[in-house]
């Protein structure tokens, strides 16, 4: 799988008139006010970011406004997933109201998915929906949820069941701003890349296996290389099923054992969402083995490639514990996924031969976790 370079990649996700680009590159911010002039009706431009983003970034992206000719109203909520919320979604819809936005004005999403996620249900409920843009400055943002529609709040009862599919206009995923992040939060960022490799691309698995390290190093064109192949593989599948009926639940490789995983962390930051993914990847894989689907040797490889990068594959040693199995179950059972009280999850019957198992047995799945958490 050849790298080329070619910059900025662009990468377009075809949803007839919803249709959109992903921009990928070093130094997008720079020329994000020209990438978003087009949009706008008016000359100003709604930002929402956190506040470690916003003093790292926010500069740098109004100076690339105002040289398009562009205002910036920034609106910072708290760092955090505590800002995935009804209280703080009011708030920005507040916010908006107040400073005159209108439909046809852009809110921009400046950050990680937290971030990304709120801007996107914010735009999609502000007048019935405005038009935005996501700008993702964390690795898992820039492969994956600022790519698809897909956007939601946190509830007492679990993570993202207050959502919406909503599309951006325009993603812009500069890889340089990832230099700024901390190791954990990019090491969370390539579980995803992982992702796409295990649901449906053996050849990518065989260059993360060779390439993953250069990768989870930011060298320029393995990053830029592993990001664009990344989105459009998400971009192939969502162009095929926007709103998860189908084969887009494919994504959720890892999903409902990682969610279950974060809902039982009390979603604190002991555990971030990549590392419970990549967990929950390890686990899904494994349990694909016991029940005679995949060979134990493909597991094991996938393990090795997200444990060569420093992600745990063995409960037991997973931060933010003790994950007791009973509690795990119920936590699935909670899931958005779930339909008419049956739990899917997405199995493998080998690297990159992803697919949906619509019923899980949950008695067996208990099973499983508790003989995975007696071991070492």
């Amino acid at each position: 799988m050849a790298e080329t370079m070619t910059f900025p990649k662009t990468v377009r996700v075809d949803l007839g008139d919803r249709s959109y680009d992903i921009l990928i590159g070093d130094n997008l911010l720079a020329s994000a006010g020209t990438h978003l002039a087009p949009l706008v009706k008016q000359k100003r431009v709604f930002v929402l970011t956190d506040g470690t983003v916003g003093g790292l970034y926010a500069g740098a992206l109004e100076d690339s406004l105002r040289g398009a000719g562009l205002a910036m109203h920034l609106k910072a909520v708290s760092d955090g997933e505590g800002s995935k919320s009804w209280g703080t979604l009011g708030e920005v819809l507040d916010w908006l109201l107040a400073e005159g936005a209108g439909r046809d004005d852009v809110l921009v999403a400046l950050g990680g998915g937290i971030v990304g996620d709120l801007t996107g249900l914010a735009a999609s409920l502000m007048k019935r929906g405005m038009k935005f843009v996501q700008v993702p400055t964390t690795l898992l943002a820039q492969v994956d949820s600022s790519v698809g529609g897909k956007t939601a709040v946190n509830a007492s009862q679990g993570k993202n069941l207050i959502g919406a599919f909503y599309q951006p206009q325009l993603v812009l995923a500069d890889t340089s701003v990832l230099s700024t992040l901390p190791e954990r939060e990019r090491l969370a960022g390539y579980a995803e890349i992982v992702k796409y490799a295990l649901i449906d691309d053996p050849d990518f698995f065989e260059w993360l296996e060779q390439n993953g390290a250069r990768v989870v190093a930011l060298e320029p064109d393995a990053l830029a290389h592993a990001v664009a192949v990344s989105c459009a593989s998400k971009a192939r599948i969502v162009s095929q099923d926007e709103r998860e009926s189908g084969v887009r639940a494919l994504l959720n490789l890892g999903h409902t054992f990682g969610h279950a995983l974060e809902a039982a962390n009390g979603f604190k930051p002991s555990l971030l969402h990549g590392e419970a993914v990549a967990m929950g990847m390890a686990l899904a894989l494994r349990y694909s083995v016991r029940l005679g689907l995949m060979t134990g040797q493909d597991s094991e490889r996938a393990s090795k490639l997200l444990d060569s990068a420093g992600l745990v594959t063995h409960l037991n040693c997973l931060p933010g514990g003790p994950y007791p199995a009973d509690t795990l179950v119920e936590a699935m059972k909670q899931d958005k996924k779930v339909r008419a009280g049956r739990v899917p999850l997405i199995l493998a019957r080998g690297l990159g031969r992803a697919f949906i198992q619509p019923d899980a047995d949950l008695s067996d799945v208990r099973d499983f976790l508790d003989k995975e958490l007696q071991q070492g």
